[in-house]
């Protein structure tokens, strides 16, 4: 994908419009970062000694995006595609999983299954308005208008990261 294929998040648009266009850019940015990229280059881990590889991180958001957006925000039961290892992990594993790329993952696996995730979130985040509450931790509710802040920020974040990592494995910057 190109920057001339990335969506620019419009500049005069409604608070929803602007939050999803932010939203669809940072995906956008990390589907480019991981683009053209064999599928050693996405397992390199550049930036020692941080273990962060870029199919790493696509497996990470699609956790993400199923946690936010499915369990979240529509209340789905979807178990985790990263459930915490034998012997430990903690409860919040699931929802935080993706770090380790396993021996026979793949991009196209991964990319498939984010993809999937994101068509999820979409169509979940229209059937609802910007106030429109869900069920958090502890008793607490939270709105879809913070879900989209906190996604932003999230990708944006990783994106960070994804920039950083594309770098060291063959030089490329930007986008």
């Amino acid at each position: 994908m190109s920057d001339a294929e990335r969506p620019m998040p419009p500049l005069d648009a409604d608070e929803r419009a602007t939050l999803a266009g932010w939203l669809d850019f940072y995906r956008a940015t990390l589907a480019q970062k991981c683009a053209d990229l064999s599928e050693e280059g996405l397992r390199e881990t550049p930036a020692a000694p941080s273990p962060i590889t870029l199919l790493g991180l696509l497996q990470h958001l699609a956790e993400v995006e199923r946690n936010w957006f499915r369990r979240v925000l529509a209340q789905e039961d979807v178990p985790s595609f990263f459930p915490p290892p034998a012997g430990g992990g903690g409860a919040d594993q699931g929802r935080e999983g993706g770090w380790e790329v396993a021996e026979d993952a793949t991009y196209e696996q991964a990319l498939a299954r984010w993809e999937a995730e994101v068509a999820a979130a979409r169509e979940n985040c229209a059937a609802r308005a910007l106030d429109d509450t869900s069920p958090f931790m502890g008793g607490a509710r939270v709105t879809l208008r913070w879900i989209y802040t906190h996604m932003i920020g999230e990708y944006a974040r990783h994106c960070g990261h994804a920039d950083l990592i594309r770098e060291r494995i063959d030089g490329r910057t930007g986008v």
